[in-house]
């Protein structure tokens, strides 16, 4: 891992996280660091990326900081296992990796960066070097210094144009969302990847935020654990004023053993061509990961 304002992979590819106007973006600012990872190679020695006339698979993992739960009890009894390192964490990460490698691109939320519970492993990293994705970034929004790095992740298997880290407001810091850029069937997509707060008030503002951001843009996803329900974040929150829609048949993914609860969600602009969508029934964390394909569809470019 190296500190860097950029991610790139061998001179190739060059991703500057852009200047921010500090008054309009009084709550966001950018991460001091970004990280970095060589591109997966093909035998011709080029970076392997995805076609862009085929679909895109995209997918939101809450993984609990490579914590398994199978009971609310679990949270009590084994809650050490958030301070401490213990030796499943890292077999239970390679379970994920397996998971997250069927995708182009990847959302990750309760990630840790690089410390004493982790056994000092960048989560994101290392999912990332077991998964074959060219590129990746760890968004550290709690830092407990050796304690705990606690954050949000990217996975991605295009090279974005630009990636944008965004501190969400709320009233108890620590939240936070990235947003890449990048080509898709002709245009740029915009990706949001966050997770938002348990109260209301908090995650109202949180939204609101993001709804500004992202009011203007062509093609939008915004995805990960929401903590709220589908109705209420298209019917009774910022959001309902954006043009996003949700995908059909919407299932519950929390808690992962006993799932009654729709957290985690994934919402698309209406001129994006939904080709599926699944909750994945892994039980590899307390959520449940959600996935989406979309159907690439040509469209003309922004003149």
């Amino acid at each position: 891992m190296q500190s860097s304002p950029q991610i790139q992979g061998r001179g190739r590819h060059k991703i500057r996280l852009p200047q921010w106007e500090q008054a309009k973006m009084l709550w966001g600012r950018r991460a001091e660091r970004a990280c970095v990872v060589d591109p997966v190679t093909n035998e011709q020695g080029t970076p392997e990326g995805v076609d862009q006339e085929r679909s895109l698979k995209l997918l939101s993992f809450n993984i609990q900081v490579g914590i398994k739960t199978k009971a609310y009890s679990q949270y009590v009894t084994k809650g050490w296992k958030y301070l401490l390192p213990h030796e499943k964490r890292l077999t239970n990460l390679r379970r994920i990796s397996d998971v997250v490698a069927d995708y182009d691109l990847v959302a990750l939320q309760e990630v840790d960066g690089g410390s004493i519970r982790s056994n000092n492993i960048n989560q994101v990293e290392y999912l990332a070097k077991n998964g074959g994705f060219p590129y990746w970034y760890a968004q550290t929004n709690r830092d407990l210094g050796r304690l705990a790095q606690h954050g949000n992740g990217l996975l991605s298997r295009i090279a974005p144009h630009a990636l944008e880290d965004h501190k969400l407001p709320g009233a108890i810091p620590g939240r936070g969302a990235v947003i890449a850029r990048m080509p898709y069937a002709g245009d740029e997509l915009v990706v949001v990847m966050l997770h938002l707060s348990l109260g209301d008030r908090s995650r109202h503002r949180q939204l609101a935020y993001i709804a500004e951001l992202i009011a203007h843009e062509r093609q939008v996803v915004v995805m990960g654990d929401m903590n709220t329900s589908l109705s209420r974040l298209m019917a009774d929150s910022p959001l309902k004023n954006v043009n996003l829609r949700p995908t059909e048949n919407p299932q519950p993914t929390y808690p992962a053993w006993q799932p009654s609860q729709v957290l985690d969600h994934i919402l698309v602009s209406s001129n994006l061509v939904v080709k599926d969508f699944e909750v994945l029934g892994h039980r590899l964390s307390d959520h449940l990961p959600v996935a989406l394909e979309l159907a690439a569809v040509s469209r003309p470019a922004i003149q």
